[in-house]
């Protein structure tokens, strides 16, 4: 009995090792070279019948019945429009059949589980591509998505003027050569010496269902990317959903193995019909027959189990990798808003993007990380916002940030494309808005002179219009809490976008303030009862607001004023102005046109916002009236709330203040009471504000 119970374990042993290697193996696919998940085509539910549909495609796809026999498969699978899957795939011309249903085997598992939701995604290997949609691919040239590739080694400047020659010659005659190659095969290969006595080996290749000038279009456009490509370097790729290119100077195919094609047919001769012949003979049933049929009965079952098993395991590692974010709580309290993984970004995508995030791309530097411009492989310009590693805080602006911006759509919101959520990175990815922040504008004395009145009003209504958003008009009302010049981005046509809601706040419709014992900000522009007790409502960005309308009509920062000699704080001097008649004074020089009276009504719907008493700040609501409508009659403003602090940073977590006695406080809500008002005589000074 224990001989029996041995070997029976002993089988079992065996049984799950074999088990485990072959699922081990699934799991192990090769990288890609490069994978788009594309966003824009919608996505399909787990179990749905796109996504039976899918996997019933991709697994007969590899088949001899949906190829050509050169290296091309193309096939489609479902029963209506709107659950109908389509499918492509290529694979080099030199790669053997055997190789070639291989690739697509690991594309199909590699594909589905980085792109688990999306109905269109295309993946590359170095000897194929797959690709499938939701609407058909076949005769269309496609250029985008797209990627590159370049050899590190430079060309010697000596020989680069005759590497180049060669190499335009060399790319000229295989793509003429592989868009000529008819509708089973467009590829061709050929190499050429440089006079350096370097060999230059090319090839090109195309869909072989797009027509000749399709593809000679395709390859001509991907020839062109040669110089953001491989400037200089001795190798490189350009890599298209309908062509690609390759050049290098070893030899990276092997021309042995690419099938030649069949030559036309010729005139078929007449021929009478052969005799019927006695030596051919039919077989049915017999020993082989059942042989064979008992290895299928036993095989079915054990593949479907294999396949059964295979399929739990690809779940539930797709299910752990996926990120799940939640969205930051109103207050204290949790609110979870759905998840945003189809924004997602893969890094290589943006590291390629932004040039491996070069100096020379970068917009700016703040508290949180680094902006830098990049650019899609579709052309469209983009800001990419990278996190420190080191901020203790990154993680949790990150996430509220994501789930926060993603869900709004205003033209006075600066709009996230996406993100991305890899190892230790944490990149937000915006649409790019070319004129930079409002404070690189209104600040600089020489763009300064070139914002007239009418630019300044149109900033300022914009602004109005999307903090309204912000508190009356999107689901959840948002208290942004760091509204300031250098959060306005300002596009081609002046529209302002409000920017960076690391800070920002939710609250339920009907809430209307919040406590909190994090302060963060920006001095000079936070309201008073948030930066002495941590309370804040739509009249903290209301107090912001008002600085920045000040900021605006006067054209310097509420931290240091200048008129001649003196300078003293941007509120104070307005007030003070004000109240003396003399408002002018706040008013920018170089303001030479514009209607005065909707300068002054400016200046005095800012003194408005600023008012130290809570109750007294108008509503954004109440602002847009006041802005649009002269007959609105404007109250008198109260003198606005003073602060004197000596700290040199930007963020209130992670500078303090001082006060007239000298006494130190941080963000702690227990010591707040070491912020004093100014007297009217007083200047106040206002940190330096650094953009971020």
């Amino acid at each position: 009995m224990p001989a029996m119970v041995s070997s029976r374990f002993l089988f079992f042993l065996i049984y799950a090792i074999l088990l485990l290697i072959m699922i081990t193996q699934a799991f192990a696919q090769p990288a890609f070279l490069y994978h788009f998940c594309i966003n824009n085509k919608g996505n399909y539910t787990t179990n749905s019948t796109y996504h039976k549909n899918l996997n019933t495609l991709l697994s007969s796809l590899p088949s001899s019945e949906n190829g050509n026999g050169y290296g091309f498969y193309n096939s489609s699978y479902g029963q209506n429009s709107d659950d109908r899957v389509y499918a492509i795939g290529l694979c080099r011309g030199d790669v053997k059949a055997e190789d070639c249903r291989s690739c697509l085997n690991n594309s199909r598992y590699a594909l589905t589980r980085l792109c688990p939701n999306q109905k269109e995604a295309i993946g590359w290997y170095d000897n194929c591509m797959l690709r499938y949609s939701n609407s058909s691919m076949y005769g269309v040239m496609a250029t985008m998505p797209a990627f590159y590739m370049r050899n590190p080694q430079n060309i010697s400047s000596s020989g680069m003027d005759g590497f180049n020659q060669e190499l335009r010659k060399l790319l000229e005659s295989v793509r003429s050569e592989a868009a000529a190659g008819g509708s089973l095969r467009k590829f061709a290969y050929g190499n050429a010496t440089a006079p350096t006595f370097q060999t230059i080996f090319a090839i090109s290749q195309c869909t072989p269902e797009i027509s000749e000038q399709a593809c000679s279009d395709c390859l001509v456009g991907a020839f062109g990317e040669i110089p953001q490509c491989c400037p200089e370097k001795v190798g490189g790729r350009v890599v298209r959903p309908s062509c690609n290119f390759r050049f290098e100077v070893y030899r990276f195919i092997e021309p042995t193995t690419i099938l030649q094609l069949p030559s036309p047919p010729a005139a078929p001769p007449i021929l009478s019909p052969p005799p019927p012949s006695t030596n051919i003979t039919t077989v049915s049933g017999g020993p082989k027959s059942n042989t064979s049929r008992t290895v299928i009965i036993i095989l079915v079952p054990i593949v479907v189990c294999l396949v059964l098993i295979i399929s739990i395991g690809i779940w539930l590692r797709v299910r752990k990798t996926k990120k799940k974010l939640t969205i930051l709580p109103a207050g204290e309290d949790a609110d979870e808003i759905r998840s945003a993984e189809s924004l997602q970004f893969d890094f290589d995508t943006i590291r390629i993007a932004t040039d491996d995030f070069s100096e020379a791309n970068k917009l700016g530097q703040g508290g949180f990380g680094s902006v830098y411009k990049g650019r899609l492989f579709n052309g469209e310009d983009i800001a990419v916002k990278r996190l420190s590693t080191n901020s203790g805080q990154g993680d949790l602006e990150f996430k509220n940030e994501v789930l926060l911006v993603a869900r709004l759509q205003h033209r006075n919101l600066v709009r996230l494309l996406g993100f991305c959520l890899e190892g230790i990175e944490r990149l937000l990815i915006y649409e790019f808005v070319p004129n930079s922040s409002l404070d690189h504008i209104i600040f600089d004395p020489i763009k300064r002179t070139q914002l007239d009145w009418d630019s300044r009003y149109k900033i300022i209504v914009g602004i109005t219009r999307g903090i309204i958003y912000l508190h009356e008009d999107s689901r959840l009302r948002i208290i942004h809490r760091d509204l300031k010049a250098s959060n306005i981005l300002v596009d081609a046509e002046m529209n302002p976008k409000i920017s960076d809601f690391g800070m920002a706040k939710l609250f339920v419709l009907d809430q209307t303030q919040g406590n909190t014992s994090r302060i963060v900000g920006t001095y000079g522009y936070m309201a008073p009862e948030y930066a002495m007790h941590g309370h804040f409502s739509v009249k903290s960005d209301v107090y912001s607001f008002g600085v920045l309308i000040l900021e605006i009509v006067s054209g310097q920062k509420n931290n240091c004023f200048r008129r001649g000699e003196n300078v003293e704080d941007l509120l104070s001097y307005a007030w003070k102005s004000w109240r003396e008649g003399t408002a002018s004074n706040v008013i920018d020089p170089t303001l030479t046109t514009g209607s005065r009276a909707e300068i002054m009504r400016c200046i005095h719907i800012g003194l408005l916002c600023v008012q130290e008493n809570i109750a007294d700040r108008p509503t954004m609501a109440s602002i847009v009236l006041m802005l649009n409508s002269y007959s609105v009659t404007l109250p008198v403003p109260s003198q606005p709330a003073f602060f004197r602090h000596s700290s040199v940073g930007s963020d209130m977590s992670s500078s303090g203040w001082t006060n007239n006695s000298g006494l130190t406080a941080g963000s702690d809500r227990s010591k707040s009471n070491s912020v004093v008002k100014a007297p009217e005589d007083e200047v106040s000074m206002i940190t330096e504000v650094y953009p971020r």
